[in-house]
Order: structure tokens, then C-alpha cells, then sequence
């Protein structure tokens, strides 16, 4: 009997340790497989998010890139962002001296103007941008000083394409309104401007131009002159790279007196406000505002004086 007990109580504690070690071995699969499963949804979540962190930056600069390709109206380079590249077309108009592999360039079309600052370039293509030769430019816009600009850029001549030379647009009515600077960089002209002094030499007396903004340069410098239009002065600049000390225009200026009448082509350049890059200047061929005034004003009283004396002489005969 007592064996039998020991023998029912042997392989109860058998099956019991047996249940237990089942038990344990399910807990632990389990559990591994649930650390399995969670480390490969976080795989998977992460694979997502790198694949769809990729896909979102190749759009972006796909997209930068194709911006950057397209050519642009003169409207939405005005209305593009500062900082950011773009490309369009133009004619160039003038351009100043190459040096160093680059060359700015005065450009235009039908709609508005352009200032390509430090164009890429070589030696040879300089040579080849002459007046109406349409080029595509790819840079970044800036701005300094309130001038619009193409900075560290490259261009390429379009092939077959037509000439244009912008005539110059009159914008002697506009200095002083805000619609002036809406032809920023353009061919304009000034007509019937009077020439202030622009300082003062060694001596105290006023001169009509300064070497440089402040007097500081020598021949072939910048030269720097004041003109005024209905009581306001403004400065206007021959700059030495577009046209130097051989060029006509820079002996016009030497030549200017304080007082003259004077008509100006350039370009509409802005430095802190208009200033303009002048290609040409003349003796006008209408007279200001206030020198019309006064004329008329003379005359008128000599006409008045005349008849006066007319009448008198008629009634003295009368009386004779």
C-alpha cells in the first residue's frame, strides 16, 4: 500500500513539474515573439519614414530644378524671390569692361530691364555680346542697395534667335514719383535738366563733377555730377567700367559748367535711390521749366513795354 502511495504521489509531482516547464516555455515564446514583431513594425516604420523623407527632398529639388530651367517673363523674375535661381532672356545692351573671366551686362527686352552683375565669361564671348545679341542667363536674384540684379551667373547665346536695341524711354516726368523705379535697368533718356554743383574743389569753390562720390579719384575714376528737375537735385554717375576717360561722354561731363541745360541717355541704374549710368549727354534743346517761366515772363514785358511806348508816341502826335 505504502508503495502504491509513494508511486501515485511520484508522478503527480512529475506531471506538475511537467505542466510547470510547459508553461514557462509558451510564456517565453510568446514573449520573443512579440519582441520580434514590435522590432519589425519599427523596421518597417522606419524604412516608411527614410523612403518617404527621400521621395519628399528628390521633389523638392526636382521641382527647384525645373524652376531654375524654365525661362521666366520679366513680370515673374520681378515677382520671384530674392536668394533664389533663376533663368530668362534678354538683349544685351551694353556691357562693362570683361575682366577676370566675367562681365556685367546692361540686357532688355520689350518688358522691362535687366542688370547681370559679374556674368560668367570668356575672353572670346565677350567679344560677342554686342548690342541686340540675345543671350540666356542662370543665376541667383539679389538686391543691393535697391538694385535688382543677376548675380554668379552663366549664359548661353540662343542660337538663330532676333536682335532687338531698346530705344530710350523719356523718364524726365517721372523722377520723384514712384513709377520710376518700375523701369529699373532700362534705356532711358533726361531732357531739359540743369547741372548743380556737385562739391567743392580745394579752394572752397563749387565745380560742376567729383572724381569718385567723394572727390577722391583721378582721371578715369567714376565721375559724379548733380542735375536738377522741378526744384530736386539728383546724382547721376558715368561709370569709368562702362564708359571710360576716352569715351565722349566722360569729356562732355569734364567739360560741363554749373548751369548748363543738358539732355542724358543711360541706364536706369538704383544705388540708394535713382542713379543713373549715363551713356550720352548734349546740350538741350528745351529749356527747364523755370528758364521757359522766366523767358516768357521777359517777354511779355517787353512786348508791354513796347506798346506803351507806342501809345505815347501816338498821343504826342496827336497833341502835335
Amino acid at each position: 500500500m505504502k508503495k502504491v502511495l509513494s508511486l501515485v504521489l511520484t508522478l503527480a509531482m512529475v506531471s506538475a513539474l511537467a505542466g510547470c516547464a510547459g508553461s514557462s516555455t509558451a510564456e517565453t515564446t510568446a514573449e520573443s515573439a512579440a519582441v520580434e514583431s514590435t522590432a519589425a513594425a519599427e523596421e518597417s516604420t522606419a524604412a516608411e519614414s527614410t523612403e518617404a523623407a527621400e521621395t519628399e527632398t528628390e521633389a523638392a529639388s526636382d521641382t527647384a530644378a525645373e524652376s531654375a530651367g524654365t525661362v521666366l517673363s520679366h513680370d515673374e523674375y520681378m515677382a520671384a524671390e530674392l536668394d533664389t535661381e533663376v533663368t530668362v532672356e534678354a538683349y544685351v545692351q551694353a556691357t562693362q569692361s570683361w575682366w577676370e573671366d566675367s562681365i556685367t551686362v546692361y540686357a532688355q527686352d520689350e518688358n522691362g530691364g535687366y542688370f547681370f552683375y559679374n556674368l560668367a565669361c570668356s575672353e572670346e564671348d565677350a567679344a560677342k555680346l554686342v548690342p541686340g545679341t540675345k543671350i540666356r542667363v542662370t543665376g541667383y536674384k539679389a538686391e543691393w542697395s535697391g538694385e535688382v540684379e543677376i548675380m554668379d551667373g552663366s549664359f548661353e547665346f540662343v542660337e538663330g534667335a532676333d536682335t532687338f536695341v531698346a530705344e530710350p524711354l523719356d523718364v524726365t516726368a517721372m523722377l520723384g514719383t514712384d513709377e520710376l523705379i518700375d523701369h529699373q535697368n532700362e534705356f532711358v533718356s533726361f531732357t531739359g535738366m540743369t547741372v548743380e554743383a556737385a562739391g567743392q574743389d580745394a579752394d572752397g569753390n563749387d565745380v560742376p563733377f567729383l572724381y569718385n562720390w567723394d572727390g577722391s579719384g583721378t582721371d578715369g575714376d567714376d565721375l559724379y555730377f548733380n542735375v536738377s528737375y522741378n526744384g530736386e537735385t539728383y546724382t547721376f554717375t558715368i561709370e569709368s567700367y562702362l564708359c571710360d576717360n576716352t569715351t565722349d561722354v566722360y569729356a562732355a561731363v569734364k567739360d560741363l559748367q554749373i548751369g548748363d541745360v543738358i539732355d542724358m541717355q543711360g541706364f536706369l541704374y538704383w544705388y540708394e535711390g535713382v542713379n543713373p549710368h549715363i551713356t550720352s549727354v548734349t546740350a538741350s534743346e528745351a529749356a527747364p521749366a523755370e528758364s521757359t517761366s522766366a523767358a516768357e515772363t521777359e517777354t511779355a514785358e517787353t512786348e508791354a513795354a513796347t506798346e506803351a511806348a507806342e501809345t505815347e508816341a501816338e498821343s504826342t502826335e496827336a497833341a502835335e
